[in-house]
């Protein structure tokens, strides 16, 4: 699901930076980018401000929504995880078990009991 909405993403925005970048600015002449001395001449007398007005506002809502969704996804905890299976207690390093007292061996300063022999 991540995926498929990242691609998608991805590719709604390029759609989105080309569409804008085809609409004429203010004062400016679509034509004239492209070499043409004619007012509108590259989608015709009438222009293509409605056509590209639609295709920018349908663009501009599908980039939000995955935005948004790619923002709620992130945010949703992880079913599974590579730490699921390790115990919440860290190892004990090589130093702390070496000053763990065992049976055989005392403290400093201190004898061992004595065996009482039957």
């Amino acid at each position: 699901m991540t995926i498929f909405l990242t691609i998608l993403h991805i590719i709604v925005s390029f759609i989105l930076i080309g569409v804008v970048l085809l609409q004429s600015g203010k004062g400016a002449e679509m034509g004239a980018s492209f070499g043409s001395s004619g007012s509108q001449s590259v989608f015709g007398a009438s222009g293509g401000s409605n056509v590209l007005t639609k295709v920018t506002t349908s663009a501009a809502v599908i980039f939000m929504l995955t935005s948004l969704l790619l923002a709620y996804v992130s945010g949703l905890p992880s079913s599974s995880s590579i730490m699921s299976d390790k115990s919440g207690r860290p190892a004990a390093t090589a130093q702390e078990k070496s000053a763990q007292p065992t049976a055989d061996k005392q403290p400093a300063g201190q004898q061992a009991p004595a065996k009482a022999n039957k």
